[in-house]
């Protein structure tokens, strides 16, 4: 794993993800950012989450969060640099699922920070972007963001 910091863009998967964005057409990125975040959301309770397609929600619901009235630019050289579109409301539920498939127990991309003994740390920022897509009607579900 291609991987050189904590945060949801620092790692070669996230970066691959956002030059796809920049690639596709301008009309095309929010299906770009939907498709990940979907693929991940969908991917049963007892199925295994593929790091890739963990990775890639990660950076989807980051750049869904940053348009959120908390959310936090994306900053990161190895985001998207090309311009993206006011997504859809209806993405911020879907990430907020998305992340929650990704910090699961049957998720590689989890498994690995934790091997790494940085999983309390990733599952944090990871908690934050899910905290601004979805902070009402409540909490996320604790268990998920603690280690096992």
């Amino acid at each position: 794993m291609g991987t050189w910091d904590i945060g949801h863009f620092d790692n070669d998967s996230a970066a691959d993800f956002c030059a796809g964005l920049d690639e596709a057409a301008a009309g095309e990125r929010e299906g770009v950012v939907r498709r990940a975040l979907t693929l991940a959301a969908d991917t049963g309770a007892d199925d295994y989450l593929d790091y890739d397609e963990a990775v890639e929600a990660v950076a989807a619901a980051a750049l869904v969060a940053s348009q959120c009235p908390d959310g936090v630019p994306v900053t990161s050289a190895y985001g998207p640099d090309q311009p993206l579109p006011v997504f859809a409301a209806d993405l911020r539920p879907l990430a907020a699922a998305a992340l929650d498939r990704v910090v699961a127990e049957e998720s590689e991309l989890a498994e690995l920070w934790d091997e790494g003994g940085e999983g309390a740390a990733w599952r944090r920022t990871v908690r934050e972007l899910r905290d601004v897509l979805a902070p009402v009607p409540g909490p996320a579900p604790e268990a998920l963001f603690e280690l096992p």
